[in-house]
């Protein structure tokens, strides 16, 4: 920090110095913004509580606000994607793969097809509607009783706790997790169950078609490579130890030569179309379920501990200050694992697990997102 106020003085005395000697001599045109250019500098270094970090983001502002117009304007686009390549994995679930389950499956195995992949599919398509269709939540703007924790300078509003201000939307979100291109939604207190579930159940369908398909996508790339053949040695034959004569011989020059041509079953433009499919399939279906897997298991574990993506970075940063003064920073969100989990779903009794977890739910989360007094005495209250 000392080098970096150094500097700063440094070009402060230098813009000073440059303004004072050439105040009389200067254009009436650049004085403006040359002072403009000391309001900046100034700014950069306006009180001892500015750090390497506060210079950082003043200096990649402009990258930031990049960033927001680009997730702003394609918003749209990002939840076509996703609604595109579900649909197309579900088109080709119902018209190439469905046949196939109804005429060589078991009648067990048949019916548990049917069943977990419709289950898994209603599942992912209503966690996905009311997760882009929900409201996050947004703090009140007009005065109120409400405690706060913070001013939000941009809103010009009172902040309560575990709210934050989120510049694609241009307002204070609560609860903030995070802005999500592909809901052109913030993950908020009022969606947040429904875009974890609708993580968790996509990445299961995925898993599901991976693991299920994957004897279908081996024959599928099989015969595809074994057509590849087929037509090459249509066209010929390669011959070799001819000098510099190394071609292509025509089949029918090695026909007298003893050599029975094998009739091949016709692969018709239909097969094609039915193994490019399946492999479209398997590798859209196991890509996404390792990176939305992954994206999955972070979110579980922020909501075991009682945080969000944002409080996960206030936190560290607030358990490395406090272990400095060897002290332990304690979570005031966290009502232990367990029943950070049942806050999250809505959970009051044994039945919501299947109720509220299970089957699709419309109810709302606890608390209202301005107040965090779920459980005062920090202790189960809710049987599980």
């Amino acid at each position: 920090m000392r080098p970096c106020s150094s500097v700063m003085h440094l070009l402060l005395r230098c813009l000073r110095g440059c303004g004072r000697h050439s105040r009389s001599r200067m254009p009436r045109r650049l004085r403006q913004p040359v002072s403009y250019i000391k309001l900046i500098f100034k700014s950069l270094y306006f009180n001892s509580l500015t750090n390497s970090e506060v210079v950082l983001d003043c200096v990649l502002e402009p990258v930031f606000w990049m960033v927001e117009v680009v997730t702003r304007w394609f918003g749209m686009v990002f939840v076509f994607l996703v609604v595109a390549l579900t649909s197309s994995v579900v088109f080709i679930a119902y018209f190439c793969l469905l046949p196939l389950v109804l005429y060589t499956y078991s009648p067990v195995w048949m019916m548990w097809h049917i069943c977990y992949g419709h289950w898994n599919l209603v599942m992912i398509v209503f966690h996905y509607y009311k997760a882009t269709n929900t409201p996050p939540g947004y703090p009140p703007k007009i005065k109120n009783d409400v405690p706060f924790v913070s001013f939000c300078k941009k809103c010009v509003i009172p902040k309560p706790a575990r709210s934050h201000h989120c510049g694609i939307c241009k307002t204070c979100i609560l609860k903030m997790d995070h802005h999500c291109p592909w809901l052109n939604n913030c993950v908020g207190h009022y969606n947040h169950r429904y875009f974890f579930s609708f993580c968790l159940y996509l990445t299961l369908g995925c898993m599901y078609c991976s693991i299920s398909g994957r004897y279908l996508f081996i024959d599928a790339y099989n015969a595809i490579d074994q057509f590849r053949h087929m037509e090459a040695e249509k066209q010929g034959v390669p011959v070799t130890g001819i000098g510099l004569l190394i071609g292509i011989v025509p089949s029918e020059g090695v026909a007298g030569k003893g050599v029975q041509e094998v009739s091949q079953p016709p692969y018709t433009y239909k097969d094609r179309m039915f193994h490019k499919s399946v492999i479209y399939m398997w590798v859209l279906t196991s890509t996404v379920a390792v990176a939305l897997g992954a994206l999955t298991l972070w979110h579980a574990v922020l909501i075991t501990r009682g945080e969000t993506s944002i409080e996960r970075h206030i936190n560290g940063k607030e358990a490395k200050r406090l272990a400095k003064r060897g002290r332990v920073y304690r979570n005031p969100f966290s009502y232990g694992k367990l029943n950070n989990w049942k806050v999250f779903f809505g959970v009051e009794k044994r039945s919501h697990w299947l109720t509220r977890v299970l089957l699709p739910s419309g109810h709302s989360p606890y608390g209202d997102g301005l107040t965090w007094d779920i459980y005062p005495l920090k202790k189960d209250m809710m049987p599980v």
